[in-house]
């Protein structure tokens, strides 16, 4: 944190004094002080606050985020078997990250942050939202607060004072829960892993480039990748922040919290204010929500928050059942507020997922369909097959009218191969299971001395395995992007039998399911047993669909509502100006923004349904320092990570 890095800061200022004390002492020989006179210093933000300015998130935040989010859901069951009231208090004393992220997550009703202190009569506000929600069917009503929230005078409002609000006002049968110190325990998230390990590597290359005049740096993350930043500007930019707050100048606090911060407040007041309604306006413009693709968890996180939103600005949202066939065969229907209650933690697609896209034979059927329902504008949640199906759609417009109305995509599949987007809905929650799986695995295999050969998902994408090897200390990662030799075999059981010989007791291998079609997870695991000449066991770990399963991160519950926002507002947008524009959203370097469909075959290897440009190739380097051999060779073809 803040405090801890200005102290190391200071030391390394009064290094060279500290030094020449010793030596007056007599506790250490001048000669060894002149030969180290100056200290360098690099800092790492480690704070599960997230409250440091110059990186977009600290180290540990991820994994708090992971565990407030798990209580979340635990409560929110048990609230809603009771028909409760529950008011979480989270950490956070200058910082709200935690508690916004966790309400947005977490689907929750109502947030109080220290950056947004509310209004007065924010009390009033907050009953009649809950009051709202529980006249339109919700069982359950849950309250976020920060530790460190208070209102307008300054006042600090904790979870009792927010009890007896709800007890008094409402007649709610309310608990409160203060989780405390189980937010800074637990195993990591795969995020924090990679992520760690990422800004680590950047920080030893930081020290070793260093000279003596060479200022101390913040190695941070901005956008997925490592920046680097003067140390004491961010630790004074991050005091700036307490310093507006103190100063009541709430929109600057915000605001130097960062655009995704300012964005994410935006999008949990709108979710949180779009008051629960039974009937839409008086000629809504009606917006058709489906799947397409594979299933991504965070699927219904994006439907639920369209919906709402959706009917929040008036608009008749309807569902259709079974993905593009259900277009086809006329299976839609409308969504209210109610309908959607809980999709925010589902995994799976309650709308159900299909890869068909439509034939040229049924895209008649298709056209009938949207006019029979008089369907205004389409939303799609989906991965490669959703953005295929629309572009078809898109391209057949002169020769069915009904096309000619807004569409857009949402990227959504574990594979994370979509253009335009460094990251799909689904892909973290996909990644955090790999890495559970992978660290049962390392478990079982310590007993022995055993290699592991591992085959994940991706398709034509190596995204999962590489970041799950960067995650779980992989020594070995096999991607399609590079392919496999008979040359790189021969190095890696070199390497293998070396590695054991020299006390190894455990050898991680990822191999992506499209890796090589010839050299198979068993071929390889056939050959390392038969080279390791009963040196060490060989097994091989197939996870399978298991990488489709689970309930949505914290991450990929946030990611979803923001696209879900996004496409919302575009599709209103398009709408209102009577446009009919086919895109695709997608989250780069930290901003949403929309590509027209007709784009996606010049940004796509389409024979391998993957991007043309894919930045977390940009980490090979540091996959490859944090292999067990640090000599890592390469075959001709810019061949395998080794």
């Amino acid at each position: 944190g803040d405090g801890s890095l200005t102290g190391a800061n200071i030391f390394r200022q009064e290094w060279p004094s500290l030094l020449d004390e010793l030596v007056e002492r007599g506790e250490l020989p001048y000669e060894q002080a002149q030969a180290h006179r100056e200290l360098t210093i690099v800092g790492l933000v480690g704070s599960i606050d997230n409250d440091m300015w110059g990186t977009d998130i600290s180290i540990g935040a991820d994994t708090a985020l992971h565990r407030i989010t798990d209580a979340v859901d635990a409560i929110s069951s048990t609230a809603a078997s009771h028909q409760r009231s529950f008011v979480v208090e989270v950490m956070g004393r200058h910082c709200g990250y935690l508690a916004l992220t966790s309400a947005i997550a977490g689907g929750t009703d109502y947030v109080l942050i220290p950056e947004y202190p509310p209004a007065e009569g924010w009390e009033d506000r907050m009953c009649a939202l809950l009051r709202h929600g529980r006249a339109a069917g919700r069982r359950d009503s849950i309250v976020v607060v920060a530790e460190g929230a208070t209102d307008r005078a300054g006042n600090p409002i904790n979870g009792d004072y927010i009890r007896q609000i709800l007890e008094d006002r409402l007649g709610e049968d309310t608990r409160v829960t203060i989780l405390g110190h189980v937010q800074r325990g637990g195993t990591p998230s795969a995020y924090d892993r990679w992520m760690s390990t990422l800004v680590g590597h950047a920080a030893v290359q930081e020290l070793l480039a260093a000279t003596p005049d060479s200022e101390p740096q913040l190695i941070g993350v901005r956008y997925n990748r490592v920046q680097r930043l003067p140390l004491m500007q961010c630790v004074e930019q991050t005091r700036e922040v307490a310093r507006t707050i103190a100063e009541k100048d709430y929109a600057k606090a915000t605001e130097l919290r960062g655009s995704s911060f300012t964005e994410m407040t935006k999008i949990f007041r709108a979710m949180a204010e779009a008051l629960p309604s039974v009937t839409p306006s008086v000629r809504p413009r009606r917006i058709a929500v489906l799947h397409g693709g594979g299933l991504a968890p965070g699927m219904n996180t994006a439907a639920r928050a369209a919906v709402r939103l959706g009917r929040d600005r008036g608009h008749m949202m309807l569902g259709v059942r079974g993905s593009f066939a259900g277009l086809v065969d006329g299976r839609i229907e409308e969504l209210t507020w109610g309908d959607v209650e809980g999709w925010t933690a589902l995994g799976g697609a309650e709308l159900g997922a299909s890869r068909q896209v439509p034939t040229t034979e049924q895209l008649y059927t298709v056209a009938r369909s949207l006019e029979t329902h008089s369907i205004d504008a389409l939303l799609v949640i989906g991965g490669w097959k959703a953005y295929q199906a629309l572009h078809r759609l898109d391209s057949e417009r002169e020769r069915y009218p009904a096309f000619k109305i807004p569409m857009v995509c949402l990227p959504a599949t574990i594979d994370n191969n979509l253009p335009g987007s460094d990251l799909s809905i689904g892909a973290d929650t996909a990644l955090n299971v790999i890495v559970e799986a992978l660290d049962r695995i390392k478990q079982s295999a310590m007993a022995a001395r055993r290699c592991f050969v591992v085959e994940v998902m991706g398709r034509h994408c190596g995204y999962l395995a590489m970041m799950s090897g960067l995650a779980a200390g992989a020594e070995r990662i096999y991607l399609p992007e590079e392919g496999i030799t008979l040359k790189d075999l021969q190095a890696d059981v070199e390497q293998m039998i070396d590695s054991f010989r020299g006390g190894r007791r455990f050898y991680l291998t990822i191999r992506n399911e499209y890796a090589n079609p010839q050299y198979t997870t068993d071929f390889l695991a056939r050959l390392f047993e038969e080279e390791g000449n009963h040196l060490f066991d060989v097994r091989q770990a197939v996870l399978g669909h298991i990488q489709q399963g689970g309930n949505p991160s914290p991450f990929d519950r946030i990611l979803a509502t923001r696209l879900a926002a996004y496409g919302i507002d575009f599709l209103s947008k398009e709408m209102e100006r009577g446009s009919a524009t086919g895109a695709f959203i997608g989250l780069t370097e930290g901003k949403l923004a929309t590509f027209p469909i007709k784009q996606m075959p010049d940004m796509v290897d389409a024979a391998n349904r993957r991007p043309l440009e894919q930045w977390w190739l940009e980490l090979r380097p540091v996959v490859q320092a944090m292999s067990s051999h640090p000599n890592a060779r390469r075959s001709p073809n810019n061949g395998s990570i080794c």
